[in-house]
């Protein structure tokens, strides 16, 4: 399960839709307990490949969102980005890019940009599973 403040969740949908036509993207950060992860920190950053089908997160961006978290006392968990007009379901392209089989992957879709989802999963290899995401 992972959870994330309502605050957080908007930070995540305004910056998405700032960002049109183009994908957005960035980091999230926080504490695990078990199974059980909480998202402390949402970080937005540049789409560095300014598309609307792929992102490549800014390296000075990302590595200072890194030095950040540490400061912080945060644990990485993962990233997001969002689909301008697909589903909030990962791309065979974010299969391929999801590295590291620990982190969770937040997809927002902004297919209906009035009613926006976002949604957490977890990948190794092709395989993609929801993980549960509480808004609270």
């Amino acid at each position: 399960m992972i959870r994330i403040s309502k605050e957080d969740y908007q930070k995540i949908i305004n910056h998405a839709l700032s960002e049109l036509p183009n994908e957005a993207c960035g980091l999230i950060a926080g504490r695990i307990d078990g199974e059980d992860k909480r998202i402390e920190r949402v970080y937005l950053l540049t789409n560095t490949d300014q598309s609307n089908e792929h992102f490549s997160l800014d390296p000075k961006e990302q590595l200072a969102a890194i030095k950040d978290m540490r400061a912080s006392g945060y644990l990485p968990l993962g990233n997001w980005h969002s689909h301008p007009e697909t589903p909030s379901r990962p791309s065979e392209e974010d299969k391929r890019l999801a590295y590291d089989k620990n982190a969770s992957y937040l997809i927002l879709s902004l297919m209906d940009r009035e009613a926006p989802v976002l949604n957490s999963f977890h990948i190794e290899g092709t395989d993609a599973a929801k993980e549960e995401l509480i808004v609270e």
